[in-house]
């Protein structure tokens, strides 16, 4: 569910954070930049793991600030298909049922996917569940803000607003 990943980035430093020692201003933009968004293809960034490696700090002409090449681990989100992960219910809709992780809320489970034989309840906005255990049918209600367990079947981090900046040409390491 949660993975390492290696990265290397330019980090710029704004001369209002040169009165922290250098490791602790860089902490500070690389968490602010990275924590809470998506990085495309690989994840939902969680947090700076650690700095492995700082490299030179450069300044150029007409700017205040210094550069610096920064080798660092992230954690990640990413779950691995077919892993059973833990949620509880955030809405139902007639298409399927999204699921809130606590830290992320953007977990959709569609129709087809929820346990046969099911059907949406549209006066209660729920998907029921008619489990049958041989001797007798039992509707089993998925109501908002009820825990369920899931199996992940495909992982797909879809990015709303890539921008074609600078500050996006994060590349893993290899």
């Amino acid at each position: 569910m949660f993975q390492l990943i290696e990265l290397r980035k330019n980090v710029g430093l704004r001369p209002s954070l040169f009165k922290l020692e250098q490791t602790k201003a860089i902490k500070e933009v690389l968490n602010t930049k990275l924590a809470n968004k998506v990085l495309f293809l690989h994840g939902l960034c969680i947090a700076l793991h650690d700095i492995l490696d700082i490299g030179d700090s450069y300044s150029f002409p007409g700017d205040a600030g210094s550069y610096t090449s920064v080798l660092f681990r992230y954690i990640l989100f990413r779950p691995f298909e077919e892993e059973v992960l833990t949620g509880r219910v955030a809405r139902s809709t007639p298409e399927g049922v999204w699921v809130t992780l606590g830290f992320f809320e953007d977990v959709f489970i569609p129709k087809e996917y929820l346990q046969s034989p099911c059907k949406f309840d549209a006066e209660d906005n729920c998907w029921i569940w008619e489990y049958a255990d041989g001797l007798e049918t039992h509707n089993m209600y998925m109501d908002e803000r009820e825990d369920i367990r899931f199996r992940v079947v495909k992982v797909e981090f879809n990015d709303v607003a890539r921008r074609k900046e600078h500050d996006d040409q994060l590349l893993p390491m290899k």
